[in-house]
């Protein structure tokens, strides 16, 4: 029993040596300490102030479902032609707001709706923005003063962003969209060196969305009107020219419904602001952390080679 108590305190004796060891072995090197976390800190803070402000516009949108009561009654009416004899086509009573969610992030959006409405060095070029509204380019891709692209030696015949670059650019860098599944309201950011732009892109997005799904279902109500005329036109039966009359009807009002509203897939809720105040970066974090690194790295570098050197010339 007492040697184990003996061995006890030899080895808590023991740990309390080493750890005196250790403060003794960092007191000593605490020059090289506090020079190496001051590099490193200065490091951090040139690095952090070399990053260029980004500013987030966002906006909340809720799905329209402009076409929702149209869509309902011709479905009714629809039947009854069927019940007539007429295969009528389909009035596109799907909510629209699901399959635009996605169409937003797809390259054929970008490339068909989005591409054609920017300047693309606003995203593939710029290095900066100031007040009180100008960009400053980099002119290692594109210079601003001449308007053309830098050639890249290792491609030359390339001589400025493809599609699929600028869509893979404006996905992973700029746009993020999201989406409530409990109220089912999305919320779509836009980042960008410049507020500015960055309210005009979320705009942008939400304003070509709706065109587009507007034109869809502007075209398919016309081709169903033009459908039913033909139809009506050849058709005897009285039932059938009843029902052929209520589905024009019905389309008619779908056509001034899709004309009439501004916003025809998605609401505003809370529609996108020039932000005064950056989002990114955090600067402090980043000095911080950069601090916290080089602590940890040159306190781990006296003690390597305090005790590496130690048992060397042992």
């Amino acid at each position: 029993m007492q040697e184990t108590f003996n061995n006890n305190h030899l080895d808590n004796l023991h740990s309390e040596l080493d750890l005196l060891e250790i403060f003794s072995v960092l007191f000593r090197g605490k020059w090289k300490i506090i020079s190496l976390t001051a590099f490193i800190s200065i490091i951090g803070v040139v690095y952090s102030l070399s990053l260029p402000n980004i500013y987030v516009s966002k906006t909340i949108l809720a799905p329209a479902n402009a076409s929702s009561g149209i869509s309902g009654a011709l479905g009714r009416y629809a039947g009854l032609a069927g019940f007539a004899g007429l295969a009528v086509p389909s009035a596109g009573g799907e909510s629209n707001s699901a399959k635009a969610t996605l169409k937003i992030k797809s390259l054929n959006f970008f490339e068909n709706n989005i591409l054609p409405n920017i300047f693309l060095p606003d995203l593939m070029a710029v290095e900066s923005w100031s007040l009180p509204n100008s960009l400053v380019y980099d002119e290692s891709i594109y210079n601003n003063n001449t308007n053309t692209w830098i050639v890249d030696p290792s491609n030359p015949n390339k001589k400025e962003p493809s599609a699929q670059s600028s869509f893979s650019r404006f996905i992973g860098n700029h746009l993020n969209l999201s989406q409530d599944k409990k109220n089912g309201f999305i919320t779509l950011t836009i980042k960008h060196q410049s507020p500015f732009l960055a309210k005009e892109w979320a705009e942008l997005v939400v304003d070509q969305i709706n065109i587009l799904y507007r034109k869809k279902d502007k075209s398919e109500s016309e081709k169903a009107v033009r459908y039913l005329n033909q139809k009506i036109e050849i058709t005897n039966l009285s039932e059938t020219k009843e029902a052929i009359a209520e589905l024009l009807k019905e389309e008619t009002k779908k056509l001034a419904l899709i004309e009439a509203k501004q916003s025809y897939v998605f609401d505003y809720v809370d529609p996108p602001s020039v932000m005064e105040t950056k989002s990114e970066p955090d600067r402090a974090f980043i000095c911080i952390l950069f601090a916290l690194i080089g602590g940890m790295l040159s306190v781990l570098l006296v003690l390597i080679e305090h005790y590496f050197f130690k048992k060397t010339k042992e």
